[in-house]
C-alpha cells in the first residue's frame, strides 16, 4: 500500500526529520522561501526500493525549478523524543482564493508556483547500469535515464562515487548499502516502545537512516512520526510518541518506511541517494481490508480500509 515514497521533488522528506547525512560544506535542504524566485531549486534522486525480495527496483529522476515549491499542508512538531518527532498537519486558510497559479501557504498568504527549468544535458557517471556513463535530456523539464539504459538493482555500491553534472551544476555523491531490517516484531501498542534493527552500512559512507510511521494515511493523514538517526543498526521509538501517534487515529494497512540515504548538494540543487523498504505494522484489534470479503460479518470494509 505504498503511496508516498516514490520520486518526488524537493522531497527529503518524505522520510525524515531535520538532519540529512549531507556532504560537509553543502546544504542538505533544497527548500527555500517562496521569495527566492529565480534561484534554481530541485532534487535528483537515485533510489533503490528493496521490495519484498522479489520485486526490488531502481529509479533515477530529477527536476529543477526557478524557486521553491510552496506547500499547502503545514507539518507542525507536536513533540520530540530522542531522534524522533511527532508531527501533525495543519491546512492554512486564505479568505481570498489563491487561484490556479498560487498556493495558500499560511493564513491569508499565497505563494506562486515555481516554473520547472531545463538545465541542458545531464551527464551521469558511477551509477550501475547497462551503460557506464549516460546522458539525460529533459522531457517536459524532467530528467530520467533514456530508454536504452537499464539501471542495475541496486544502482550503486556502498561508498562508490556517483555523479550528475550539467552546465548549471555538478552533483557528487556516493552509493549506500541496501537497507536490510533484522527486526522481527512489527506490532505497535500504546505505551510500548517500537524497536527497529537493521544491518549497518559502512560507517565511512556517512549515511543516515530515516524512519517514517504514518498509520492513518488511508483515512486522511492525522499525524506522522519521523526519525533521523545514525546508521548504527538500531532505533527505539519511545512509548510516549507511539501512544500519541495511535491516539490521533489509525487506518488500514499501516506501515513503517525505512530509508538509508545520503544527500549532497550544490547550492539548492541536491542529489539524494537512498535504499528504502516498507514493512507493514500491526495494531491490536485492527483488521485491514480492501473489500467486504476480508471482514468477518457483520463488519464491512470501510473507506479507511479497516473492518468495522
Amino acid at each position: 500500500m505504498r503511496s508516498e515514497l516514490i520520486i518526488v521533488i524537493a522531497l527529503i522528506s518524505a522520510c525524515g526529520a531535520p538532519s540529512t547525512g549531507t556532504d560537509a560544506g553543502t546544504t542538505g535542504d533544497a527548500g527555500t522561501s517562496s521569495t527566492d524566485a529565480g534561484v534554481l531549486v530541485g532534487t535528483f534522486q537515485l533510489l533503490h526500493l528493496v521490495g519484498d525480495g522479489t520485486n526490488a527496483s531502481a529509479s533515477l529522476f530529477g527536476k529543477v525549478y526557478d524557486g521553491a515549491t510552496p506547500q499547502s499542508l503545514i507539518w507542525e512538531v507536536d513533540s520530540r523524543d530522542g531522534d524522533c518527532e511527532l508531527q501533525t498537519p495543519r491546512v492554512p486558510f486564505c479568505a481570498t482564493p489563491c487561484g490556479g497559479s498560487a498556493v495558500c501557504v499560511e493564513n491569508d498568504t499565497c505563494a506562486p508556483h515555481p516554473t520547472s527549468k531545463g538545465v541542458g544535458t545531464a551527464r551521469v557517471s558511477g551509477v550501475l547500469a547497462s551503460s557506464a556513463t549516460f546522458d539525460m535530456t529533459p522531457i517536459v523539464n524532467g530528467y530520467q535515464p533514456p530508454a536504452s539504459v537499464t539501471l542495475s538493482v541496486p544502482p550503486f555500491a556502498d561508498g562508490a562515487a556517483v555523479s550528475i553534472s550539467s552546465d548549471a551544476f555538478v552533483l557528487n555523491n556516493v552509493g549506500v548499502a541496501p537497507i536490510a531490517l533484522t527486526s522481527n516484531n512489527f506490532t505497535l501498542q500504546s505505551g510500548a516502545a517500537f524497536d527497529l534493527a537493521w544491518t549497518p552500512g559502512a560507517s565511512a559512507t556517512g549515511a543516515r537512516v530515516k524512519v517514517k510511521l504514518d498509520i492513518s494515511h488511508h483515512g486522511g493523514t492525522r499525524g506522522q512520526l519521523l526519525c533521523d538517526t545514525d546508521d548504527d543498526g538500531s532505533l527505539s521509538i519511545s512509548g510516549a510518541l507511539i501512544t500519541k501517534l495511535i491516539s490521533l487515529g489509525v487506518a488500514g494497512f499501516p506501515s513503517v518506511i525505512v530509508r538509508r540515504q545520503r544527500v549532497s548538494a550544490t547550492g539548492r540543487v541536491e542529489f539524494v541517494v537512498g535504499s528504502e523498504l516498507e514493512h507493514f505494522v500491526s495494531l491490536p484489534g485492527l483488521v485491514s481490508c480492501t473489500d467486504d470479503s476480508e471482514c468477518t460479518l457483520p463488519q464491512t470494509c470501510q473507506t479507511d480500509l479497516t473492518c468495522k
